[in-house]
């Protein structure tokens, strides 16, 4: 239990959490995504999510709860407030506290290896455990399971805390995202994969077919087990977005399905191969993972410009990744308003010296290039902000200001 010093902070922060939450600025704003998620956007939406850079925007060190538990809901509460408070974004709150369910996986049988970075949140470098084929025997799909007691537990906490504030809603498994080339590099190595698909691509699909049925497996039992939760809210959708659309509410007559629910994939580590081979040994598997899902979305750090008639082919695709470096001008034509262009600015012109002139022209270029499409706007990726949060609220400013230029035209 946390200490009435700690509840009083806790429900203090929880009671703006819910004014924010009830406002007429919200509910716009989850119109404005129900729509904008259904192809019928109103103007450009604009996400804000500072990850990297949250431990110069809201330090552990300004919370003001003493347990460590409550530390991490003061934190939660505070993060969203900020982001309301800071920046000019259509970021949703919602009156709610979300209670993940304790599940438990037994693991694929090998975990990946680094080799640590030398320097403070500098880059590791892979120590690949899977050295041949041979390997690939020691390996299991996961076995999964629910710990019901650990999950009441921390339910029964929440609604102590929060009941007549939040609504408490106890979650499974919302997020359904695929990342074979991350998990694969990850044991096997990202230049011995490069290497394989030249030398051993019979072992590369081996390993592909491997994974692929061993995630269906993962999803069967899920589905088994009534872990799905509905994600047409404000749960975070493939790279960047959220779920909210109308077209897939989950029916009140059982668990929720595979056919009521958004999924996604990528493969970012294939960026520099070619189209063909991407296809070849990603997304010819990542379409069967995909394929049981209403929604999907594709892509994340990689430009995916030249590979978009291979994304749009994928079953169910809605929103694709357009990362910072793809080539907008190329993309823009291709995807026209049948997809969500889900654009992720340069994160780097929030390091070194802040050019709001060089700002402003990166953000109108694309959003000319886009216009009349389904252009969404996602600030992610930013590893630091020069400890100057105020560089987050400017940058925020410049492109709202830009989105509502272009909002009266724009369809």
């Amino acid at each position: 239990m946390f200490t009435d010093h700690d509840r009083g902070v806790l429900r203090a922060l929880a009671a703006r959490v819910r004014e924010v939450a009830d406002s007429a600025e919200m509910a716009d704003r989850r119109a404005l995504w129900r729509r904008h998620n259904a192809l019928d956007p109103q103007r450009p939406m604009m996400l804000i999510f500072p990850e990297g850079s949250w431990g110069e925007l809201l330090p552990w060190s300004t919370l003001t709860c003493e347990g460590e538990q409550a530390r991490g809901w003061e934190w939660h509460l505070r993060s969203r407030l900020y982001g309301y408070d800071h920046f000019r974004a259509d970021n949703v709150v919602e009156a709610e506290w979300t209670v993940q369910r304790a599940i438990r996986s037994t693991g694929w049988g090998l975990e990946p290896r680094h080799h640590a970075a030398t320097a403070d949140r500098g880059a590791w470098a892979f120590d690949p455990v899977v050295q041949s084929p041979d390997d690939l025997a020691r390996m299991h799909f996961p076995e999964i399971s629910v710990d019901d007691d650990a999950t009441a537990r921390e339910e029964a906490l929440a609604r102590e805390v929060f009941g007549d504030l939040l609504e408490v809603r106890t979650v499974g498994v919302a997020h359904l995202s695929y990342h074979l080339m991350n998990q694969w590099t990850g044991l096997r190595g990202l230049n011995q994969v490069y290497m394989d698909m030249v030398t051993e691509p019979d072992f590369l699909h081996q390993a592909m077919r491997f994974l692929t049925d061993g995630h269906k497996h993962v999803l069967a039992q899920y589905i088994e087990l009534g872990l799905l939760s509905a994600n047409n809210d404000n749960t975070y959708n493939a790279t960047g977005g959220n779920g909210y659309i109308d077209a897939l509410t989950p029916g009140a007559d059982g668990p929720v399905r595979t056919s009521e629910m958004w999924a996604s994939a990528e493969s970012q580590e294939l960026d520099p191969v070619s189209p063909e081979m991407h296809a070849e040994f990603a997304m010819a598997y990542e379409a069967e993972l995909l394929a049981p899902f209403a929604l999907t979305g594709y892509g994340c750090c990689d430009g995916l410009h030249h590979k978009l008639a291979d994304v749009c082919a994928l079953p169910g695709m809605r929103r694709i990744s357009m990362s910072p470096f793809c080539k907008v001008d190329i993309a823009a034509p291709l995807v026209e308003d049948k997809y969500i262009f889900s654009w992720k600015p340069q994160p780097s012109h929030l390091v070194g010296r802040f050019d709001e002139v060089l700002i402003r022209e990166h953000l109108k270029h694309t959003i000319e290039v886009c216009r009349g499409g389904v252009l969404e706007i996602i600030l992610k990726d930013t590893h630091t902000c020069e400890n100057q949060p105020e560089r987050f609220d400017r940058w925020t400013q410049i492109c709202r200001e830009l989105v509502d230029e272009a909002a009266a035209g724009w369809r």
